[in-house]
């Protein structure tokens, strides 16, 4: 079990910081397959009350999970793999066209058990620490998301308390701009669904409802003209990239 692990960032208001490398903190990674970079952020939190156990069961060799970092409540930073590694943070699911998610992306960890508002110094931490990465790595906001996204249904994180809106705010993520409902089409739908990365192999339902914790928040029933028209809008503007 890993202990006091160096805190490699903390975040002060009106001070920006780059966290540093610190490798070797989880043993839980691996070289990137077929040679692949990073190209996508994938968003996580804990589910756990206490940080610190879950940054130690992110590096205990019994857990067979990892990150590449973790923000705590208080806007601390840790660093447990190397960005050029590939932790095993997304499991199954894909985006795009992308089926091995870990080996194309970086995971950040957050702080929260899933029912309580995510700390302001951790939402300050990362959207410090977001920027720098999505620069060394090309990464553009369409590629920012959440395991919801990729993982329908088996996974909800970040969830309904995370703000996504502050990320989009900051050039940091995507939303849509739809200003009007249009005709529901099931078929129109499912496409452009796909065209922005999510898979075609969910059930309806269950695309439906991670489509909406991400960009619609709240909202139950039958597919209706604002999830259409939010989906349109996203697929003319963000088709995802192979």
């Amino acid at each position: 079990m890993a202990t006091d692990l160096p805190v490699v960032g903390t975040h002060k208001r009106s001070e920006r910081w780059l966290v540093t490398n610190s490798m070797g903190l989880s043993p839980n990674c691996g070289p990137r397959r077929e040679a692949a970079v990073p190209d996508i952020i994938v968003i996580h939190y804990t589910a756990m009350a206490d940080w610190t156990a879950a940054r130690d069961w992110l590096c205990n060799p019994k857990a067979e999970v990892s990150a590449h970092y973790i923000i705590s409540p208080q806007g601390e930073v840790v660093q447990m793999v190397d960005e050029d590694q590939r932790a095993w943070h997304a499991g199954a699911g894909s985006w795009g066209d992308v089926s091995d998610v870990n080996s194309r992306s970086i995971g950040i960890e957050l702080s929260n058990d899933g029912a309580s508002p995510f700390a302001a110094p951790l939402m300050d931490a990362l959207c410090d620490l977001l920027p720098a990465i999505m620069e060394r790595w090309a990464v553009p906001p369409a590629r920012v998301i959440g395991h919801s996204d990729l993982a329908c249904g088996r996974k909800i994180d970040p969830g309904a308390r995370f703000d996504w809106a502050r990320l989009m705010r900051g050039g940091m993520a995507i939303g849509a701009n739809a200003t009007t409902p249009i005709t529901v089409d099931e078929g129109t739908f499912r496409r452009d669904l796909t065209t922005i990365g999510y898979s075609a192999d969910f059930d309806f339902d269950v695309v439906l409802s991670a489509l909406r914790l991400r960009h619609r928040l709240g909202h139950k029933g039958p597919l209706d003209g604002w999830d259409c028209a939010i989906v349109a809008d996203l697929a003319q503007r963000f088709p995802v990239q192979s």
